[in-house]
Parts: structure tokens; sequence; C-alpha cells
């Protein structure tokens, strides 16, 4: 064995070791979120920290430092593979970020944020933000301070994009967030004049919890999700967590009179699970055996909720299934207008139940808050009154209270600032990639209506899922669609939608 092979197999070794600790912190978050016990809570995070910390640690360490540098030598070139240069780029550009940051103050950072989130989840019940606001200013604070540290870029908003949606800029996203709210604004207007607005009352009779989760799992086999590799659990706000492509779990929220929530709920987090479950073999034990990035990742929930799950072609197939399960309660209402129902386009509070034409505009409020807090030109006291004004402007709503309002998600909590932009971009990417799909697989809406998904799946794993991180978000969509992100494909899908639902 030649030395760049010992180098190799030495990096390989210490990724390896570095992904054990990332799982077995994973389970203990999907655990922390689904079922641990209150009283756990304070210790579960702080045997979190100890092993973030142990990790984070490996991955700024003087072996990896000197792996990185002699790895990254113009000389060794040619005698590395794709996915060796990949692997070795992604390690150096943790490396040098990381770097930056002391252990401690990082190991710190997830005890706080570990607690945060089970505070959280009692301030959103108890619709208190006074409850949360500590957490939170510490938190926003230790963000500031990893911006500091790590240095380097226009805007400081920007060091936080860049972490799940690499490449990313708060120039580049003014120019996409503003040409889509110029064209969907004034559709949101034109439907709310409509005087065709669908009967969405039969969606909120009382649906048994326990045929919903028959149901959503019935939707998930027929997507493709291998519950061999994954499981279903309920929790307060849904999520996949992926640990490997052999384990990868989603959640849901069941609500007992809102037959939707739960269903498109697990649509979109089984989106996500597709994505990570069909990654090719070859990235496994590697650091690129994950999605690309949060808003290609997004892509995948929201193809899969939206334009799958809320056609008209899926419920075509699946909306007898669905009858049966629910024997009584929707048999006298036609599937057309079930299909209107659903598709309901209603200015709402809380972003995960709204529509696909206003839910972009409930990033965009998001999107504006957090400049606003890392340009520091507001403080984290500020949150609830400007959350609450941002609502009124955009979608013409108030919050009653903090629950619906400035505590609705749980990001924050996690210190997740920088990825409610992946979700908007989601959108965009998925109207794009379906574009091109379209076009390559005509009877799309065929295939669906007869419940034909697979093809689906491994047409989006031969172009999307197999290259994990592989591939950077703009070379997807480059690959994928032949030309750069554009928010123009978005919008005609939601007029071609939206304009014959509400008959305009």
């Amino acid at each position: 064995m030649g030395i760049l092979e010992q180098q190799l197999e030495e990096f390989h070794k210490l990724i390896k070791k570095m992904n054990a600790y990332e799982e077995a912190i994973g389970l203990m978050h999907w655990d922390l979120r689904t079922g641990a016990p209150k009283k756990a809570v304070e210790g579960r995070s702080e045997v979190i920290g100890q092993l973030s910390g142990e990790m984070f640690r490996l991955s700024i360490s003087d072996e990896m430092g000197a792996m990185l540098h002699e790895l990254s030598q113009p000389h060794h070139e040619e005698q590395l593979n794709r996915i060796q240069k990949k692997m070795i780029a992604e390690a150096k550009k943790q490396y040098d970020r990381d770097r930056k940051i002391p252990p401690d103050l990082y190991q710190q950072y997830i005890v706080l944020t570990s607690q945060a989130e089970s505070v959280w989840e009692e301030a959103k019940e108890a619709s208190d933000f006074a409850k949360f606001r500590p957490y939170l200013e510490k938190i926003v604070a230790t963000n500031r301070e990893f911006i500091e540290l790590w240095g380097g870029t226009t805007n400081p908003y920007d060091t936080l994009l860049d972490i799940y949606e690499p490449g990313m800029t708060v120039q580049k996203l003014d120019h996409l967030f503003g040409a889509l709210r110029e064209q969907v604004v004034p559709l949101v207007a034109a439907i709310q004049k409509s005087e065709h607005q669908p009967d969405t009352s039969f969606l909120r009779q009382t649906f048994d919890k326990e045929r919903q989760r028959q149901f959503n799992l019935f939707i998930l086999k027929e997507m493709g999700y291998d519950l061999e590799a994954g499981r279903l659990d309920e929790t307060v706000h849904p999520f996949a967590i992926g640990l490997n492509p052999g384990d990868v779990r989603i959640t849901t929220k069941f609500v007992l009179d809102d037959l939707a929530t739960a269903l498109f709920g697990t649509i979109h987090e089984g989106g996500h699970a597709l994505y990570e479950q069909n990654i090719t073999k070859d990235l496994m034990g590697t650091n690129l055996c994950t999605g690309t990035s949060m808003g290609i990742h997004e892509s995948q929930s929201r193809f899969w909720e939206n334009m799958v799950g809320r056609s008209q072609s899926f419920w075509h197939r699946y909306y007898g299934d669905l009858q049966q399960t629910f024997s009584g309660l929707l048999d006298h209402v036609p599937q057309k207008e079930f299909y209107r129902a659903i598709n309901e386009v209603r200015p709402s509070l809380i972003r995960t139940e709204s529509d696909e034409v206003t839910y972009n505009l409930h990033i965009m409020i998001r999107y504006e808050i957090e400049k606003a807090l890392f340009e520091q030109k507001a403080n984290v006291a500020d949150l609830p009154e400007l959350w609450n004004e941002k609502y009124k402007d955009y979608l013409g709503v108030v919050p009653a209270g903090d629950g619906e309002g400035v505590l609705q998600d749980v990001h924050w909590a996690g210190g997740m600032f920088g990825y409610f932009p992946s979700y908007a971009l989601g959108n965009m990417y998925a109207a794009q990639i379906r574009h091109t799909l379209l076009e390559q697989m005509p009877d799309f809406e065929d295939r669906i209506a007869k419940g034909e998904l697979h093809p689906i799946k491994e047409w989006l794993t031969e172009r999307v899922y197999q290259y994990g991180k592989l591939l950077d978000p703009g070379e997807i969509i480059l690959q994928v669609t032949g030309e750069e992100l554009s928010p123009n494909y978005l919008v005609r899908y939601l007029e071609d939608k939206y304009k014959p639902i509400y008959k305009l």
C-alpha cells in the first residue's frame, strides 16, 4: 500500500468515527422529540453536548488538519477519484470554518439548543414567549459570536445561509424572493376575490387517530418509502431524520379534527425520507451520505406533498381508499370537491398548515426577521411585535397569541437560522424539476392516476437522490434542468393549478 493509499484509509477511518458520533447524537435528538421522559431532558442534553463536543474536536483536530493539508496537495489531484475529492473538499470547508470556534463554546451551544427545544415546547403550549426568550437571546448572541469568528462575508446573514444552502447569499435571495413576491401577491388577491371558494368543512370532522396512522403508512408505502429502513412516529413538530440510508425516520402530528395536517405532513416528511433512503451505497460511510442542501431537500418534500399529493391525479387513484378508511365521513363528498378543499388558498397563521400559494409569504416573513436580527436591526425582545406586524402586512392576519405566532416553529430553538429560506427555494427547485420531469415523462399525471409512483421515485433517484452531497445544489439543478434556478416555473405551476380551481 502506497503512502497516499494509507493517508486516504486513515482519513476514511476518521470520517467514519465522526459519522458514528453523529448517528448516536441524531438518535438521541430523535428520542428527545418523540418520547423521552420530561425529566430526562437536562441529562440527555448534557450527553448530546458531550458527544457533539467530541465530534467537533475530531473535525478540527491537528490530525484532521494534517490529513487535509497533505491530501489537498496539487500533485495528488490525478490520483484521487470523484468521491475522494469531494470528501476532502467538504471536510476542509468544515475544518476551516469550525477551527475558528472554541470547542468549549461549541459544546455549551449544543447543550443550550438541546434544552431550548424542550423549553420551546412548553412555551408554545402556554403561548408564553417570555418563558423562551432568555434561551433565544443566548442562541442569537452565540450565533452572532460565531459569525464574527468565521468572518469573510459581505452580509453577516450570508454565513448562516451558506450552512443550509451552499453558495446562497442575501443578494441572490432578495432577487429571487422579490421576483416571486411580485407575481404571487396578485394571484393571492385574485383568489381571495373569487366567488368560487371551496367548502372545507368536511375536513374538520373527527378522524380516528389509528385510522389516520394506517392510511398514512399505506401512502408512504405507495410512495416507495421503505419501512424496513424507517418508521413513523408522532411529535409536536413533524420532522425527518436520516441516521443512515438504512435508518431514515419520520414523524407526523395527528390532529383528530383535521384530516389534512397529519396526511400532508407525513407525505412531506416522506419526501425527505425518499431522498435519504436512496443515496447511492458508494457514499455510505463518507461525509457525503446526506442531502446536498436543505433547499434541494425541501424540493423533494414539497414535490411529493403538493405536486403529487395534492394533485387531481393522486386522488383519482387514492380517494376511494381514503373514503373506505374513514367509512361514512367522506361518502357524500365528491372527489372534485375534496381536491378543491385540500387546495384551498386562505391567508393563515400557521406555516405548516398553509397552502402552496401563500406558503412562500410565510417564509419571506421569517427571512426578513432573521436578516433584521443578524444585521442587528432588531432584537429578540422585538420579535413577537415584529412577527405580528409582518403577518398583518403580508397576509392580513394577526396571531391571537405567541403560540400561533412567533413560537410556532421549532427552528430557532435549535439554532437553525438561515434554514427557513430553504423552504421557498425548495418550492422553486421542485417546480423547475417538475417541468423537466413532464418533458421527459409526458405520462407523469397518468402514472400518478394509476398509482404508479415508483417510476417517479426512480427518475428522481437517478437525477437527484443518488448523488447525496457529491454535487452542490447549483450543480444538481443545472444537471437536471439545464438552467440555473428561476422563480418563473413555480409561478407558472401555481397559475396553471389554481386558476382553474378558483375559475379565474
